[in-house]
């Protein structure tokens, strides 16, 4: 939650104070809370009371990544507010997470390098008025927690996430950007570093991976590329140990090496055997044991947004090979 003074524009020194009713959700949920505003020494009127959700995106163009506010979903919960002297006023809103929503939590614990704030905006004469970011927590959806569960019983850990300005060839991507979760070996095995995308659509989960990535996902100096998907409830109660398994075999007979090409899809292996292991809690053991355990969600999200100046951008619809500087403007954060 965050509290400001609307003063500056006129509001008769307002304060703002956001409260969300949860700050747990899933991809595809409704988020909901109130906005309560405290009438100042005079009545005022808001214009707008807008609210986003906002996340990181690195974008590369000339010569390297540059980061970029990315929004997930907007809505305007009240126009034309009238907010007497001295009195409450509570603006009630729901906010739908898309499905394609970053993950930022795996059983209580952030993720390294993933973040979503919830922006409170209020416009008073056309002036705009951001508030700070509400961090909230977004965990995977049963059927993506299948999939990481088995990168954890099969020895990889997460670690760090970040989400990546364009567009996965062949998936049915709604968002201009995508989340890439990168897992790493905790053992010698053999097995190549992975980087791991979900799409998910309110029916199917897709899943694209790329191993031993040199130059981004599905771009054409990448190495080796994997892509699964099935509907939510298969998905759900599949074991991916053994296919995900097969894949990562796959590519290290191949010597990570193998040509560039996009990849077919994988069929649906019959049966649903029991899962093993030791949970997805296992997939982020090892970026905990590293330099970025020990973050609380506050300290990711201040880091996603450093101040309070960053710039809501909205990413374009861009092709993830082909970026102009024109289509993502720099945000006013430091590095």
């Amino acid at each position: 939650m965050f509290k400001r003074l609307l003063s500056a524009f006129g509001a008769g020194g307002a304060s703002v104070d956001t409260v969300l009713d949860s700050p747990h959700a899933l991809p595809g949920q409704v988020l909901t809370g109130q906005v309560h505003i405290e009438g100042g020494g005079a009545d005022a009127v808001i214009d707008e009371v807008t609210l986003s959700l906002l996340t990181r995106v690195e974008v590369e163009y000339g010569s390297g990544e540059h980061g970029a506010s990315g929004e997930l979903a907007r809505v305007v919960a009240a126009r034309n507010l009238r907010v007497p002297s001295r009195e409450s006023v509570v603006v009630p809103f729901q906010l739908q997470l898309p499905w394609e929503s970053p993950i930022t939590a795996l059983e209580g614990s952030p993720l390294p390098g993933a973040g979503v704030g919830l922006r409170t905006e209020l416009v008073v004469a056309d002036a705009p008025d951001e508030g700070d970011l509400d961090p909230v927590l977004i965990n995977p959806l049963p059927s993506q927690v299948a999939v990481l569960r088995a990168f954890g019983d099969l020895g990889l850990g997460l670690q760090q996430a970040e989400n990546t300005g364009g567009r996965l060839p062949g998936m049915p991507q709604g968002l201009p950007f995508f989340q890439e979760l990168e897992l790493v070996p905790q053992s010698g095995d053999g097995f190549p570093q992975v980087q791991l995308t979900f799409v998910t659509t309110p029916q199917e989960l897709h899943v694209a991976l790329e191993a031993n990535k040199r130059g981004g996902l599905f771009r054409q100096d990448g190495d080796h590329f994997g892509r699964f998907h099935a509907p939510h409830g298969e998905a759900e109660q599949r074991d991916w140990t053994p296919e995900i398994g097969q894949w990562l075999h796959q590519v290290g007979a191949n010597g990570m090496g193998a040509a560039p090409g996009y990849p077919g899809e994988y069929g649906h292996p019959g049966g649903e055997p029991e899962r093993s292991g030791p949970g997805v809690g296992g997939v982020i053991a090892g970026a905990a044991a590293g330099v970025v355990g020990g973050m609380v969600l506050g300290e990711v999200v201040d880091g996603v947004f450093d101040g309070d100046d960053v710039p809501a951008v909205e990413t374009p619809d861009i092709d993830a090979a082909e970026f102009d500087a024109d289509d993502f403007e720099e945000p006013d954060f430091e590095e």
